[in-house]
């Protein structure tokens, strides 16, 4: 947003935020403010003498941006997201079995439905959240939720060849590795080649393997997703059940899907040729 003015001020807003008990959203909040902050004061000084150059990103910017911050870290952001963070973690760690089920089918679909977009980050930041408050249940189950789409797209070209190009069985193969290392955009290449399709295949999947991960009670202590997590998993033989749950679920969906399309496909084309003989025999 600022640009290098913008950094120690931003160090220092996260580090009073984090101190002042908001954590994570407090320290969301602090690099925004402390980015327009920054702005503000460019412009502010923007009519001071040529000669003052100098001294604008070494003095004033960074004591005046840090001294602003401070105060309205301390004063302004840190009391109301506090409680709010104190309120939404005593609420998360008191959830019952059918509370975390809620969650995954949330985090299962937000993380499938755009592949590391938009809605896929806001997940996974209340997922760091969690990491950071010591919530491992849900971080578990989004963990899941950020490896389904790719295994399951892999998995898919492997059991439904005929359904997949060869370029896509190639790609497979790398949404397999992509999805062990936990990155959801290994589903996207499939994604754009059939949206209809492979969309809902892969929020069902997803929401699957997360509901199992919950039901399993897995617990993660890393804020990210697939089988390269697991040295810190708790409940390993569940989090795999989960990730092997959700990736074959969205295989078969995918595959089935596919496959009533290619039959629907070959019984227009055998109906135009149909109509094309008889037109020619009257």
């Amino acid at each position: 947003i600022a640009d290098r003015p913008g950094l120690a001020v931003g160090f220092v807003g996260g580090y009073l935020a984090n101190a002042g008990g908001s954590g994570f959203l407090g320290a969301l909040l602090a690099g925004f403010v402390a980015g327009y902050l920054m702005l503000g004061l460019k412009k502010v000084f923007a009519g001071l003498p040529q000669s003052l150059d100098g001294i604008k990103p070494v003095l004033l910017y960074p004591v005046l941006g840090v001294f602003l911050i401070g105060v309205i870290i301390m004063f302004i952001i840190n009391p109301p997201v506090s409680a709010i963070n104190t309120g939404l973690m005593e609420t998360l760690k008191s959830m019952n079995t059918s509370s975390r089920i809620v969650l995954g089918l949330i985090f299962g679909g937000m993380m499938a439905v755009d592949m590391g977009g938009p809605v896929n980050k806001v997940a996974y930041a209340f997922m760091l959240i969690c990491v950071a408050q010591g919530v491992y249940t849900v971080v578990a189950i989004a963990a899941v939720g950020i490896c389904v789409p790719p295994l399951g797209m892999g998995l898919a070209t492997l059991i439904g060849r005929k359904n997949f190009s060869a370029e896509e069985r190639e790609t497979g193969k790398a949404a397999l590795v992509m999805g062990c290392v936990g990155v959801t955009e290994g589903a996207i290449p499939f994604a754009a080649a059939d949206p209809l399709r492979v969309i809902p295949s892969i929020m069902v999947g997803s929401v699957c393997g997360a509901v199992t991960a919950a039901l399993v009670g897995a617990q993660c202590y890393a804020g990210w997703g697939g089988l390269i997590v697991l040295p810190v998993v708790e409940g390993k033989l569940g989090y795999i059940a989960a990730v092997a749950v959700g990736a074959v679920v969205t295989a078969v969906c995918v595959n089935v899907l596919k496959s009533l399309a290619r039959k629907n496909g070959s019984s227009t084309e055998e109906k135009e040729d149909d109509l094309d003989l008889d037109f020619e025999i009257n």
